[in-house]
């Protein structure tokens, strides 16, 4: 190697990294011993073949040794080079008499303190504090994504299987001592069966949670507003596409981690989802507390006729039939059938807002089973039944993005609210008018997809297809 280029200095068991890394080979062999007296013997001994530290002619100009560093970290003291290097390099230096000569190597957060010790070595780098504070940063961004990843598998384990728990937790509790508190929570079940279907019973508190910030920022989810919406009106937004679990849309208004509420003041979003999660018990009180209800028309008429003005209820027009074909890199919507959603809006005369989440399908990879296959014949009498319809897929694993599980890859959710379009208020809508405002929903959703498309990742040349 040439005079004067950089190097590492492998030495018997010794990782002479942390003082020594800004260090020309000449320097160290002339400087090294001098600054650590401790080395001079086995720098004389037999146990240096290289003759590292042995003084011989050097043409180098005497330079002003720089301060030992245990006078970086305040210690007045000497302390051993052995003892540095195990705080600098994560491992105790063996004698220069324990074996061949090996280096230790530094783990990341090390290296970046010692990097900023040799900077100021030189004179040239950065300091001890703005090191420390590169470390926190890392540790702290470490400990984030952990709580993403928590926060997402805590709303994966609530959407799958949290109704079902409780049900069998409850019946236990039953045939138990503590017999009575099931008890009282059946008699309350009872008394309280009817409020999802009155508004429910939402919980600024819980919508306001932390846990839903780090959920979005898994993704991460964003809103985009592009109209005002009137406070004097109340609304029905259509979303789509459903995805498998429709994460953008309980992110974006069951909770406050997009800021809903204040991009549309005044309005009270309403998720509605299966009437069926509001049979089980404790998974009901919980989607209640994020302002979610039923989707059912006793539940829809109450909110827009019975609770004032402002209010949104969003519906995921596509429901368990277009989460039947949702894949990554698919963009279609099962919209051409589903009118029901606009008789409602005519009867009370709430607008129509479409609404389309870029991104939605990109978060989980499903098997897609054709019309006519066995699979796609048990999925369709699932939902004819029961309300949903099974589907078979998969996402990341819990410890690696190269594995496979149930949280969704983190891909970009990204939820814009389109134009409303005002609907009349007709007691009674012919079929006639229900065709024509459907049509006229159809054709702002398309326009909606087409002018955000480009924005959001996808080509020019992507087309929507409505099913």
């Amino acid at each position: 190697m040439k005079q004067g280029m950089k190097q590492p200095v492998q030495g018997a068991g010794l990782c002479l990294v942390s003082p020594l890394l800004s260090l020309s080979r000449a320097e160290i062999d002339i400087a090294g011993t001098k600054r650590f007296p401790h080395l001079q013997a086995w720098a004389e001994g037999p146990g240096n073949p290289a003759g590292l530290g042995r003084a011989r002619p050097s043409t180098l100009p005497p330079s002003p040794p720089p301060p030992p560093p245990w006078a970086i970290y305040g210690y007045t003291a000497p302390v051993s080079p052995a003892r540095w290097l195990h705080w600098g390099c994560g491992a105790w230096g063996a004698p220069p008499s324990h074996g061949p000569a090996r280096v230790v190597t530094a783990p990341p957060a090390m290296k970046t303190i010692i990097a900023a010790y040799s900077g100021v070595l030189r004179g040239t780098g950065s300091n001890i504090l703005s090191a420390l504070q590169d470390l926190l940063w890392l540790l702290k961004s470490k400990v984030e994504k952990q709580l993403q990843i928590i926060s997402v598998l805590q709303w994966v384990l609530t959407f799958l299987v949290m109704g079902i728990a409780c049900t069998l937790i409850l019946m236990y509790i039953l045939c138990t001592d503590c017999w009575a508190i099931a008890a009282l929570y059946l008699a309350w079940l009872v008394f309280d069966w009817n409020t999802p279907k009155k508004g429910g019973r939402r919980s600024q508190w819980v919508r306001n949670w932390a846990i839903w910030r780090y959920f979005r920022d898994y993704f991460p989810i964003r809103l985009v507003k592009t109209h005002n919406l009137l406070t004097t009106r109340n609304y029905i937004f259509g979303y789509h596409p459903h995805g498998i679990m429709g994460l953008g849309a309980f992110c974006n208004f069951s909770t406050e981690a997009t800021g809903v509420g204040q991009k549309f003041p005044g309005i009270r979003p309403y998720l509605a989802t299966l009437a069926g999660n509001f049979r089980m018990p404790i998974l009901r009180d919980y989607l209640m507390s994020g302002g979610i209800c039923p989707v059912n028309r006793d539940s829809i008429d109450y909110i827009l006729s019975k609770n004032g003005s402002g209010n949104a209820i969003i519906i995921v027009v596509g429901g368990a039939a277009e989460s039947l074909n949702c894949t990554p890199g698919k963009n279609s919507v099962t919209l051409k059938n589903r009118k029901g959603f606009v008789k409602l809006a005519l009867r009370h005369g709430a607008d129509l807002v479409p609404v389309y989440s870029f991104g939605e399908n990109e978060v989980y990879k499903q098997v897609i089973f054709e019309e006519g296959s066995w699979g796609r014949w048990v999925q369709k009498k699932f939902q004819k039944h029961i309300g949903f319809a099974p589907c078979i897929f998969h996402g990341r694993g819990l410890f690696s993005s190269n594995t496979w599980g149930l949280l969704p890859y983190s891909k970009p959710i990204t939820t814009v609210v389109g134009e409303p379009i005002t609907i009349p208020k007709i007691d009674s809508p012919s079929q006639k008018d229900v065709d024509f405002y459907h049509s006229i929903y159809v054709d702002s959703l398309i326009k909606l997809f087409d002018k955000y498309k480009s924005k959001f990742g996808l080509p020019e040349t992507e087309v929507l297809e409505v099913n």
